[in-house]
């Protein structure tokens, strides 16, 4: 039986191998999918996240239809289980941009300039190609023009600047800090002042011809994505919506030797056995690399989360340091805007666990450096999602310094442990699972000393 779908206002039908896949050996083939899985997990992955937020409206984490504007007036939690490793700090807004009709305005209010704000935008490589915020274009009104690849028109007054992205689709993801709990009426009120239309809305004009109805393919599981060969099918169904970068045309080349990117569907069940079997084989031996890049780079502290978020210019074809930032967590910022020291073994090189015991003492005078704020935040593994406890904290950060418990010379120990540290010390303790689990440490423009290496994340102690 061939199966139709309707994708850019084009039919396809499945109903033969591809030439090109029915003539590779197995051995090519295992050697194309490992590349086209480092290269491709974090489009995946992305689009897993953007179908629970913008298409799947049954779902539990479905938020509005595309170039819709979403305010979550409030910070994540548990519960929140979309994208792993979310902040707790700054409430989320969001926008799912579909450019391929004419492009966005992005409006924002005046910001008072002790509060961190900032609007990331991220194509479907999950590359930040822009951003608007304290940092990028201070604190003043403005409208933002958001064009996809195809538009070639000219900026329109009352236009500050114009974004342009690569790719057919967007994801725009707002932070606005909250100071606490008594701050939210605040927020509230900020992410009333942002706003996104169309061009044609903003410019009062009649608008132009729909964009054709894409049928988008259900995505795989966060388990699936590791194993199934569907997942070159979702790939090379993404590959449609994102033109070929100059630099990238001889890796597209080889993917479309095994059928990948080539414009039409991708379809598994066409192929040959010994090539499924080359197809899975391959996904391993990316996921194997995956395992050693992040035990030999990332672990030991030679490669940083700064190496895995930024623009296409920053990243410069270093396809495991995009795959380990979306698998490790994605959408993290660039650095300029953010980093993210991040905690997975203790000071004795030991995978971090709630059978034992953690102090990590941030010293009189050498907290972390930044223009906003810094925090601590703690997630459960595998999932990497924020973990359960009795105080609902999820996190240590510099609003809550006043309230934090000081040590003589005037520095803070955080306790990091599943069982409290004893009433006199639970101001600073930081819930742990009872099983494994890792810390990332948030630093929001971060000052010159935390970019070049002067200023060190401190250790993690294990105590007991």
């Amino acid at each position: 039986m061939s199966t139709a779908f309707v994708v850019a206002g084009s039919q396809f039908t499945l109903t033969a191998p591809y030439a090109a896949a029915a003539e590779i050996t197995a051995d090519e083939a295992r050697a194309i999918a490992k590349e086209a899985t480092i290269f491709g997990f974090p489009l995946v992955d992305n689009y897993r996240v953007q179908h629970s937020y913008f298409v799947d409206k049954g779902g539990p984490e479905y938020k509005a239809d595309w170039n819709t504007l979403v305010n979550n007036a409030r910070v994540y939690t548990p519960d929140d289980k979309a994208i792993q490793t979310p902040n707790s700090d700054t409430p989320y807004s969001y926008v799912g941009a579909d450019l391929r009709a004419e492009p966005l305005v992005f409006t924002v209010p005046e910001i008072d300039s002790g509060r961190y704000y900032s609007l990331q935008f991220i194509d479907l490589y999950t590359f930040n190609f822009a951003y608007v915020g304290n940092r990028a274009t201070g604190n003043e009104a403005g409208d933002y023009l958001l064009a996809g690849p195809e538009w070639k028109g000219e900026t329109p007054a009352g236009i500050k600047d114009i974004i342009r992205c690569e790719t057919e689709f967007a994801f725009i993801l707002y932070r606005t800090q909250l100071f606490g709990p008594d701050d939210i009426d605040n927020v509230k009120k900020i992410q009333e002042g942002y706003a996104v239309q169309t061009l044609s809305r903003f410019l009062g004009e009649p608008a132009p011809e729909a964009a054709p109805i894409v049928q988008f393919l259900p995505p795989l599981t966060p388990d699936q994505q590791k194993t199934s060969p569907k997942f070159f099918e979702q790939l090379s169904f993404i590959l449609q919506f994102c033109p070929t970068h100059p630099s990238e045309v001889e890796i597209k080349e080889r993917f479309a030797k095994l059928g990948i990117g080539t414009g039409k569907p991708f379809d598994v069940t066409t192929l040959k056995p010994e090539i499924v079997d080359a197809l899975s084989a391959g996904m391993a031996d990316a996921w194997a690399e995956f395992k050693q890049f992040k035990e030999t780079e990332l672990d030991t502290g030679k490669r940083s989360s700064g190496d895995s978020f930024g623009t296409r210019e920053h990243l410069a074809g270093h396809y495991i340091d995009r795959m380990s930032g979306a698998v490790l967590g994605i959408y993290g910022n660039s650095k300029d805007e953010a980093m993210y020291p991040a905690y997975f073994v203790d000071d004795g090189k030991k995978p971090l666990t709630g059978n034992a015991q953690y102090t990590l003492r941030l010293a009189s005078g050498e907290l972390p450096p930044v223009n906003a704020f810094w925090s601590l935040t703690l997630y459960e593994l595998p999932s990497s999602l924020l973990s359960a406890n009795d105080l609902n904290r999820y996190l240590i950060n510099s609003a809550m310094l006043p309230d934090l418990r000081k040590d003589e010379d005037g520095g803070v120990t955080v306790y990091i442990q599943h069982q409290s540290p004893g009433k006199d010390k639970e101001a600073n303790w930081l819930p742990a699972p009872a099983g494994p689990f890792f810390m990332a440490m948030r630093l929001y423009w971060p000052k010159p000393e935390a970019l070049d290496g002067r200023w060190k994340a401190p250790a993690l102690v294990r105590s007991v």
